[in-house]
């Protein structure tokens, strides 16, 4: 299974997902991220937090997605603006769910006021990606609309 962490920019949030995704999923499974407008680079608190974490972030590279190698089995948006956005049609029927976090390339504040803004949405999307991870994922390959529900009911979890 293939997952696409999708996000406008994908310098943030969406790279934390794909990274820790990949770090924490069994084989077979696979996450790569992308952005509608990427920024053109990794956020450098995003690449420096998931090198604290000891989560390998080697090639990660803000890119859009008309890039993709491969066309993904879910699409699971993390940001408002790409929620809105109606993703290629090359990516033909997936499974797509929305999964927002704050942004954290738009804190403000002290520096410790921004690492914890990037912080919180790291620890968001791990929670839910361990909760994801944690499902029966051999059982619910086979059930597209139980899938769509555990990805919605995850996607809602603090």
């Amino acid at each position: 299974m293939n997952i696409l962490f999708l996000c406008t920019g994908n310098s943030c949030r969406s790279i934390l997902a794909e990274a820790t995704f990949n770090h924490l999923a069994p084989a077979g499974w696979w996450a790569l991220s992308a952005g509608s407008r990427p920024t053109g680079q990794v956020h450098p608190r995003s690449l420096a937090l998931l090198a604290r974490e000891g989560i390998a972030c080697d090639g990660a590279a803000s890119k859009s997605w008309d890039a993709l190698p491969l066309t993904p089995d879910i699409v699971i948006t993390v940001c408002a603006s790409a929620a809105g956005e109606t993703c290629p049609a090359y990516l033909g029927p997936v499974l797509r769910s929305h999964w927002g976090v704050d942004d954290p390339a738009h804190a403000t504040g002290s520096d410790a006021e921004i690492d914890a803004a990037f912080l919180r949405a790291y620890r968001t999307l791990r929670r839910r990606i361990e909760a994801f991870l944690a499902l029966p994922l051999t059982d619910l390959q086979g059930d597209r609309s139980r899938l769509q529900a555990e990805l919605d009911r995850v996607g809602a979890l603090p």
